[in-house]
């Protein structure tokens, strides 16, 4: 990793930063186009981060005192490896702080946790016109799994897929 000109410091998420996050993940739905997709409120990420069933977990990269990024993540199950995994939901570095390691140093940690919680692997998602970060993760020793698509269910269709076949629309 490249050695960041200012100390980086990654801590876990705390209650308070549930705002900040909130914000981060706006500037990157922008970066993503996707912004007009974003419905969180802070309300929606303290009850799933530090709720009674916390769903996630987060962590912020902090320069000083100011937040230049986060992660976002939670745990997965791999039934052929018979252990956990650790997906990667959302990285997000703020452009003025890429290029100095700090995204690298992310991965790192989150690859320390994997490890230590016995994870079999460590994975996430990136968008097919994001050649910057595709090279970036190659770099790093990361491969597509070019054989899976990933398929989805939302909204309206995951409210059909969850009825019950016998009840009346």
């Amino acid at each position: 990793m490249k050695s960041p000109a200012t100390a980086l410091r990654i801590a876990p998420a705390r209650p308070e930063d549930v705002e900040l996050i909130v914000s981060l993940v706006r500037e990157l739905a922008e970066f993503e186009r996707l912004l007009h997709e974003v419905r969180i409120v802070p309300d929606d990420l303290r009850r799933d981060l530090f709720g009674v069933r916390p769903y996630a977990e987060a962590a912020i990269a902090w320069v000083d005192d100011a937040a230049v990024g986060f992660a976002l993540w939670f745990h997965n199950y791999s039934t052929f490896a018979g252990r956990p995994g650790l997906y990667l939901e959302d990285l997000y570095i703020r452009p003025a702080c890429r290029g100095r390691g700090y995204g690298e140093a992310m991965l790192e940690y989150l690859a320390r946790l994997a490890v230590e919680r016995g994870c079999a692997r460590f994975g996430w998602a990136v968008l097919d016109w994001n050649e910057k970060a595709i090279g970036f993760y190659r770099k790093l020793g990361a491969m597509p799994m070019v054989e899976w698509t990933v398929y989805r269910v939302t909204g309206p269709n995951l409210a059909r897929l969850a009825r019950n076949p016998d009840s009346p629309e």
